[in-house]
């Protein structure tokens, strides 16, 4: 295990455990931030990793910005370099080629329910809770992510009252799923051990088809997909599922 700047991160059999542990509660300040880019940036690259969770040690899955590292006004560029750095967390999670399953085990606000948000698969504990409450402290944040997550109307009322929503709510919608906390650990490892036993080039076509597709038209879409489908069948790795199918066997993949 490494840990640097209140992230740990383990890696055994391809499935990479990044822990957020800024006590008390994974409040981000810009280094903070700066270390989940770096982390998630290496871990893209990284032939032993095929799948990443995203968890918190500590009181809350994150609890937003730190607020007393906010940037200076008077200081030129520094509020436009910290809206970057923030967009860019965010960025690293959702553009990382592995797969990445947040695991939310307590409250995820502002901040830290858009980083949610931006992992491929959200797993919560029933109790969990979610808020943007920046409308309450004066920004005006997390418009696009949240709207691109639930409903419009339900989106609206989250940004323009900061309300909280739980887990279990929010599963209603079937944008996360949402377990008993005593069943969350266990269900996310069963979740995560599957997918890293797909095949590494499998899973980078269909998050990047994914990616590219919530930006396309359905028909540009499938098109841009079936690029990554013809690629993928004359794999070794393509072969090989087509292979162990028929053979009625586990598959074998040996492509990074």
């Amino acid at each position: 295990m490494s840990i640097q700047t209140d992230v740990a991160v383990e890696i055994a059999d391809y499935v990479a455990t990044v822990t957020m542990a800024r006590n008390p509660v994974n409040a981000a300040d810009r280094a903070f931030r700066k270390k989940l880019i770096e982390v998630f940036d290496e871990l893209g690259e990284r032939k032993d990793v095929r799948c990443v969770v995203l968890q918190s040690s500590a009181k809350a899955f994150s609890a937003g910005v730190d607020l007393k590292d906010r940037p200076d006004p008077e200081l030129w560029g520094d509020i436009t370099g910290t809206h970057r750095l923030t967009r860019e967390t965010f960025n690293a999670v959702r553009e990382c080629v592995k797969p990445v399953i947040g695991v939310v085990d307590g409250p995820a606000i502002g901040f830290g329910m858009v980083l949610a948000i931006s992992c491929d698969i959200i797993v919560a504990a029933e109790n969990a809770w979610f808020s943007m409450p920046e409308i309450n402290v004066g920004l005006a944040g997390g418009v696009a992510a949240v709207q691109s997550f639930v409903p419009r109307s339900l989106a609206r009322r989250l940004l323009f009252t900061g309300a909280r929503i739980t887990a279990k709510e929010l599963a209603q919608f079937g944008v996360l799923e949402a377990v008993p906390p005593e069943r969350l650990d266990a269900f996310a490892s069963a979740l995560a051990k599957e997918l890293a036993s797909k095949s590494p080039p499998a899973l980078r076509y269909a998050k990047r088809s994914g990616n590219f597709a919530e930006l396309m038209t359905p028909t540009e879409a499938y098109k841009f997909e079936q690029h990554y489908t013809t690629m993928l069948a004359s794999s070794i790795d393509g072969l090989e599922a087509r292979r162990a199918m028929l053979e009625k066997r586990p598959p074998i993949f040996t492509e990074d």
